[in-house]
């Protein structure tokens, strides 16, 4: 079939909406890694075991799992611009509370909260890209608001580091956390849906169903689809790998490859900052694949799938000897796995039979990235307590979880196309 070419021209007005997701997933990410980035000083004070620690940083990921669902479909019911206001209100406001802290417990109660709040994040960005970006342009415009999170993340080791060495952790908390209201003011103030005419959301027409009619489809029925659940394991994997870089990749650094303070907050920041380009080449050549004829199927899986591939190199990083060269191949495993997000992050649009369930999509696959969260974290924290310290372990499980991430995006997930619904 032919590209579906888009002849009129679109609003240039469609930038400036994924700027404004972009700077709301670098503030969510900033606010979720500052714990790592306190974590030394927070565990001398409270005393904390490696284990407890993995349990407490598993605690954001739980309530961020579970809320992924409800939140993609409140996105789709009522719009992303209030319920992403909301989700911004509630995150910033958990994070400044983590200040309150008193140990372990609180703790891990202004975790599971600032989870909650998070959860409505990417499905919201999602959603807007799908509204105001056309096909040929839509892994692109992913890898810009998805590259906030590797910005967060990078701006994470200076910004966090200084404002703990001026005016120590529970300061910092309450410092970052209120920057998500200086956003919220921006959203409410510029964001808006597309006009008629004017977005692509309005464009698609729903999938048809098996025998010819038209048919809708319950926010249950979406589980019935084998690209859902392929979605749902690649995505897995991809984060299993991602949210070690988020939560104990500082403590690696320190306690694997003796990294100072300095170090961690410098040299540290370098998988980060390639990961941003990475996610940027990702999403544009998928694109530049498909607007040059290419399938979108065959576009959007080679990027998944050699993605995936290279950032199994997190394995090697294990065993080298060399700080350099470990630190190297760290730069490469999260630059190929923003590589890989770029595209997974457009797929939710890409195979939604209709727009009106976007959300719920990203939603959906959002949940079961989570997921890897809660495990990378515990069983990091729980491999370290029997281990005496070594990192080896998860690091190999996590490049052979980056095989099978790419195995599902080849073998599982189906045609990239609009999902056919249901016969009544």
């Amino acid at each position: 079939m032919p590209h579906p070419i888009v002849h009129r021209r679109a609003p240039r007005a469609r930038w400036g909406m994924v700027g404004l997701c972009f700077a709301a997933t670098a503030i969510n990410y900033l606010d979720r890694a500052n714990l790592s980035l306190a974590l030394p000083s927070i565990q001398r004070e409270f005393g904390l075991s490696p284990s407890v620690t993995g349990l407490v940083l598993s605690g954001f990921f739980w309530t961020y799992a579970l809320m992924q669902l409800p939140a993609g479909w409140l996105i789709d019911r009522f719009g992303a611009k209030g319920v992403y206001a909301l989700a911004a209100a509630a995150w910033s406001l958990f994070t400044m509370a983590t200040s309150l802290a008193r140990g372990a417990l609180s703790l891990m109660g202004c975790r599971v909260l600032l989870g909650a709040g998070e959860a409505g994040a990417y499905p919201s960005n999602a959603k807007v890209t799908a509204l105001w970006f056309p096909t040929t342009e839509r892994a692109f415009a992913s890898s810009l608001f998805d590259s906030g999170s590797r910005v967060g993340a990078a701006l994470s080791w200076p910004v966090v580091g200084y404002l703990i060495a001026r005016l120590g952790w529970r300061g910092s908390f309450v410092a970052t956390g209120s920057i998500g209201f200086i956003w919220i003011v921006a959203w409410l103030r510029w964001y808006r849906d597309p006009r008629p005419g004017e977005g692509y959301g309005d464009q698609a027409a729903p999938a048809p169903a098996a025998n010819g009619r038209a048919q809708t489809l319950r926010w249950t029925g979406l589980f019935c689809y084998r690209t859902i659940w392929g979605m749902n394991l690649g995505f897995f994997c991809l984060n299993f790998v991602i949210y070690f870089f988020i939560t104990w990749f500082p403590t690696y650094l320190v306690q694997a490859r003796g990294f100072s303070m300095q170090q961690v907050g410098t040299l540290g920041a370098l998988p980060a900052l390639c990961a941003v380009f990475g996610g940027w080449i990702g999403g544009y050549a998928s694109d530049a694949l498909y607007r040059a004829g290419w399938s979108l199927t065959a576009a959007r899986k080679t990027c998944l799938v050699a993605g995936m591939l290279l950032s199994s190199s997190i394995a090697l990083a294990a065993i080298m000897p060399s700080k350099a060269a470990a630190l190297s191949l760290f730069c490469l495993s999260y630059a190929s796995l923003a590589f890989t997000g770029a595209n997974v992050w457009c797929l939710p649009a890409d195979v939604a039979p209709a727009k009106a369930y976007v959300g719920s999509i990203a939603g959906i696959q959002n949940f079961s990235s989570a997921i890897a969260g809660v495990l990378t974290t515990t069983f990091t924290g729980v491999m370290l307590g029997l281990t005496h310290g070594s990192f080896v372990l998860p690091l190999v499980i996590g490049g052979c979880v980056c095989l099978a991430g790419a195995g599902s995006y080849l073998f599982i997930v189906g045609r990239i196309e609009p999902l056919a619904l249901p016969v009544a």
